[in-house]
């Protein structure tokens, strides 16, 4: 199954990786980017695996990290719509397709 990034789920990625290498340290961020790196493989694996959410999209959460990998399912793609901490401006992804 393809990845797909949309622009700002880059986007949240980048400043995610950025705030807990300033913040944390290396190695933190380190462990975040494996941690994304584990889930997106597994969602590859087993795209249903996320709870279904609005607007077709699915949420899976990131373990040890309070973000959300909010994505949804194509014929032959994996898209991440969102890279969403989970308790900042709750469904703000919403409007993207």
């Amino acid at each position: 199954m393809k990845l797909l990034w949309q622009d700002h789920a880059k986007t949240e990625f980048r400043e995610a990786l950025q705030y807990y290498l300033d913040h944390a340290g290396e190695t933190v961020t380190q462990d975040f980017r494996q941690e994304i790196q584990r889930v997106i493989r597994q969602l590859r694996e087993h795209p249903e695996s996320g709870m279904r959410i609005r607007h077709e999209a699915r949420r899976f959460p990131v373990h040890d990290f309070p973000f959300h990998v909010i994505y949804r399912v194509a014929t032959d793609a994996l898209i991440v719509v969102a890279l969403a901490h989970q308790s900042r401006r709750p469904g703000y992804w919403a409007g993207r397709r």
